[in-house]
């Protein structure tokens, strides 16, 4: 019987509030990330993710999953990448309020992000 291959673990710092709002993804219910990748993975792969945000001291682990591929090439000039979606549970929902505090008003930017 083969095993599950270990999901990848993935350092990503966002140093500043317009980088945060590109790689957010607010569709996911729980929220998630965009992570600029040259890596092959599959929708649903897991990955575990050590994030830090702007100007935070923590680093907050998500084990996600795959939830979004952006392939090379693609249009709009779009970064090539992984959609992580982070996993249901209280600290996700933290995550994703801190995230959201971040950003404040810039949630409502009809910026062009990463994602959608």
């Amino acid at each position: 019987m083969l095993s599950s291959p270990r999901p990848s673990v993935i350092q990503l710092a966002i140093k500043e509030k317009s980088a945060l709002y590109a790689a957010y993804i607010p569709l996911f219910s729980e929220g998630g990330i965009f992570i600029p990748t040259q890596r092959n993975y599959k929708l649903g792969d897991d990955v575990y993710v050590l994030l830090s945000l702007p100007d935070q001291a923590e680093r907050y682990p998500v084990a996600g999953k795959v939830a979004w591929i952006t392939p090379a090439k693609a249009t709009h000039h779009r970064t090539q990448g992984i959609g992580v979606r982070f996993p249901e549970g209280a600290k996700s929902q933290a995550l994703r309020q801190k995230i959201e505090e971040i950003l404040g008003a810039h949630l409502a930017s009809d910026r062009q992000t990463q994602t959608i």
